[in-house]
């Protein structure tokens, strides 16, 4: 399958005009999503043609062929990752909080003919938790900085993910990991200001004028917290996006103890 947008197989019979009144109506728009006739959704957008510049370089890494799986998209916004993946033939469920997005994902799922293979649901992130539901593949970007809980996202994220999860997150500039000894006492603590140790700032006001972007880890601390959540990081497709498949927690040996306190968390005791 080719790595761009297909053309919708519902809108051939709506005029460009009667196309962008449409879309007009249902702006402001964040996805850039394209139609026949050269119709886009936010052909101004200020990434570019986004998001089909990142599914470009992700598609790749994605099996062509996705028949039989199902698959949780985590922050759909108005749906280009899940159409991208029904198209492949995986039957996806589709979840955002913000109930103007999802207006605009359902609408756009019927102009595309993929509304019998997109589930859409308004709910957070954390509600999953509350499943016993699992899928294929978990598609987990551009939400983890938002949350103010990151770890135990990951944490309910890694109990949903049968076999592979594509991950990305707004970073801290810099690529360096140094390696990390497997304790410290308290007066080597200066180690941990070293470049490439794990980290990640906390923005208490704004960033890019955004209230909830609360959170910029570096390389070295996602590669971190996803490993003690239970990931192994197969590949970086792109910049800040990590394709991953389950493993075992890198910190194990507190298994019971991390398993208490996410029942906790999570109001499962």
């Amino acid at each position: 399958m080719s790595n761009t947008t297909s053309s919708p197989r519902n809108s051939s019979t709506t005029s460009a005009s009667d196309l962008q009144a449409e879309i007009d109506q249902l702006g402001p728009w964040f996805h850039n999503l394209h139609f026949p006739g050269g119709v886009q959704t936010a052909p101004n957008h200020f990434l570019g043609d986004f998001p089909s510049f990142k599914w470009k370089a992700i598609a790749p890494y994605v099996p062509e062929d996705l028949s039989g799986w199902k698959v949780l998209d985590i922050g759909c916004n108005a749906g280009f990752f899940s159409f991208r993946l029904a198209e492949r033939g995986a039957d996806v469920t589709a979840i955002d909080l913000d109930p103007h997005y999802l207006q605009q994902a359902r609408w756009a799922a019927e102009k595309f003919g993929l509304a019998d293979r997109v589930t859409f649901r308004k709910m957070q992130l954390y509600e999953l938790a509350q499943s016993d539901e699992q899928y294929d593949l978990v598609w987990f970007m551009g939400v983890l900085y938002h949350l103010r809980y990151p770890l135990l996202a990951l944490d309910i994220v890694a109990r949903k993910t049968r076999r592979l999860m594509m991950f990305q997150t707004m970073t801290l500039p810099g690529e360096e990991v140094c390696e990390v000894p497997p304790d410290l006492t308290l007066e080597e603590r200066e180690a941990m200001r070293q470049p490439g140790w794990p980290m990640m700032a906390f923005i208490e006001h704004r960033l890019a004028s955004d209230p909830t972007n609360w959170w910029a880890p570096n390389h070295a601390c996602v590669e971190a917290m996803l490993r003690s959540a239970g990931f192994e990081v197969l590949s970086r497709p792109c910049h800040e996006v990590y394709l991953c498949q389950p493993s075992v927690s890198s910190n194990a040996e507190i298994a019971e103890l991390m398993e208490d306190e996410y029942r906790a968390a999570t109001a499962q005791r």
